[in-house]
């Protein structure tokens, strides 16, 4: 992928786009992979970067929601384990199986969700990934040495998927281009075209060089996730908001406290939630939180209140509590839910997908998950097929190859993200010397790959490469701060910028990754 290529490609594009679609997280690149693997002419455009708001800022899972269940919302966990098996195959460099223990403290827990995760399996059907089982209180102390061992009664193991979630962003924007589509980050909708009432396309500033690009197209897809609201009443501003978000937050330990290659899975919470505690790139994600906001942004801050919950429940099911001091990053994600009326808590409401189409002929969709994005993006592009006249083309993504397809690799080597590609950013390596060597001593990340998210991958700034090409941000904000400067100056050779603009760069950086450490 290249940037100022696609600049030029929209500049040069002498006709009507089939379909515009504005928001660059799952959603929005699913939507564009599916339209342009249909044939569709497809133009994605993102205000900021690919996946920078909620797409990646997950859990890291690919599941069908034992949750869901609970709620007794079977059709969801039909379709998520569906989707979740779809992606093991279409994406095996990007998911892989993942073990998950559910801890018994109390004699009728085994039972009881051993039970329900039977069924989990059973509705899985031929696409499940490995059978669960029910373990002994000494099988779930071998399975993980750090529970809490006082009143254990035992475990039931189950299978789950794990992917790393803005790597899928950037993989969907390259299958994007693979199948003919493109897409274009820091391209900001700030108009939508109307003729007689009809939406016919939209104005987009270039946040780089500040350029205004006047876009048509047969139909236009709203794909911005917590900011669907926003883009809805560009077109009506008396349309009332549809979206509650709800924020949730994650915090990143060190391996010791979870010295395993399986998760652990607390089924119940005071808020009504599941709490994960995954490891994840060689530490250990907790999560999650659920607060409700009264408004949305792309920079939300963790609050003190959410870290002190995820920290008791921790110190519940470990036999050595972690503290504030052991974070090494703390993250918070927006969830774009669906407003239910009469709902008195956000754990509570749909993370179905709803899609709209306004009487321009906008069409907006909301909610969904990582899992079912696939499937959210056939339903959207059917409706698209509709709205814009265009030719019934079937869906082919359910046997889709995403970019970089490779089977067999360790989910544990930092390179297996980028599947196939691996080999040419070894090939980077041979350029310079120093292109082999890390960026900081705590962080598993080489400059080879920096260079080559720069050329290959969009990314403009350092936050881009140290939040979303690689996950340094997540993983130890600290380190990342430190490694800032290095990055900026690789940036700036490869894109030919000045000493000024790595100073601001660093600054800048330093700036947001502040919000990822504990608050003092």
């Amino acid at each position: 992928m290249n940037r100022d290529n696609n600049i030029k490609k929209i500049k040069d594009y002498p006709i009507d786009w089939d379909v515009i679609i504005i928001g660059g997280g799952a959603t929005g690149l699913g939507s564009a992979v599916d339209s342009a693997s249909r044939g569709f002419k497809t133009l994605l455009l993102e205000q900021s970067d690919f996946a920078k708001g909620t797409s990646s800022r997950s859990t890291k899972l690919i599941h069908g929601g034992l949750r869901y269940l609970q709620q007794g919302n079977i059709s969801l966990v039909v379709e998520a384990l569906k989707e979740r098996g779809l992606l093991c195959q279409n994406a095996p460099h990007l998911v892989h199986h993942l073990p998950f223990l559910v801890p018994s403290y109390k004699w009728w827990e085994g039972p009881f969700y051993g039970i329900g995760i039977k069924i989990y399996d059973m509705l899985a059907g031929k696409l499940g990934l490995e059978p669960s089982k029910c373990l002994t209180r000494r099988q779930t102390l071998k399975a993980i040495p750090t529970l809490a061992p006082v009143g254990l009664k035992g475990g039931v193991i189950y299978y789950d998927g794990q992917f790393d979630d803005s790597r899928l962003a950037i993989t969907l924007a390259q299958t994007l281009e693979d199948v003919g589509g493109i897409a274009i980050n820091y391209m900001k909708v700030i108009k939508l075209i109307k003729v007689k009432g009809l939406c016919v396309g939209v104005k987009a500033k270039d946040l780089e060089s500040g350029q205004i690009h006047t876009l048509r197209g047969k139909v236009v897809i709203n794909a911005t996730g917590i900011f669907t609201d926003s883009v809805r009443q560009m077109d009506d501003p008396k349309t009332k908001n549809i979206i509650a978000p709800s924020q949730g937050i994650h915090l990143v330990l060190p391996k010791k406290f979870l010295p395993s290659d399986t998760a652990i899975l607390v089924p119940h919470t005071e808020d009504g939630r599941v709490l994960f505690m995954v490891p994840w790139h060689n530490k250990v994600l907790l999560g999650t939180t659920d607060t409700p906001l009264t408004k949305s942004s792309l920079e939300p801050k963790p609050q003190k209140s959410e870290i002190r919950f995820l920290l008791k429940y921790a110190a519940q099911y470990l036999a050595k509590a972690p503290k504030e001091k052991d974070v090494l990053s703390v993250f918070a994600g927006i969830r774009p839910l669906i407003k239910a009326e009469h709902s008195e808590s956000t754990s509570s409401l749909s993370r179905d997908h709803t899609i709209i189409v306004a009487k321009s002929g906008l069409i907006s969709i909301a909610g969904g998950k990582w899992t079912t994005y696939r499937k959210m993006a056939e339903d959207v592009i059917g409706k698209a097929i509709v709205i814009g006249s265009l030719p019934d083309r079937p869906c082919i993504t359910k046997t889709l190859h995403l970019h970089g397809w490779q089977e067999g690799l360790e989910p544990s080597d930092p390179m297996s993200a980028y599947g196939s590609e691996s080999r040419f950013i070894k090939a980077i390596e041979k350029e310079k010397k120093e292109y082999k060597e890390l960026l900081h001593e705590s962080l598993p990340y080489k400059q080879s790959e920096v260079i080559w998210a720069i050329r290959k991958e969009m990314a403009r700034t350092v936050e881009d490469i140290l939040s979303r090409r690689t996950r340094a941000l997540l993983l130890d904000a600290n380190a990342s701060i430190e490694a800032a400067p290095l990055v900026a100056r690789l940036l700036a050779h490869e894109l030919k910028k000045t000493p000024s603009w790595i100073k601001k760069e660093v600054q800048e950086y330093t700036k947001i990754a502040s919000n990822y450490l504990i608050p003092k």
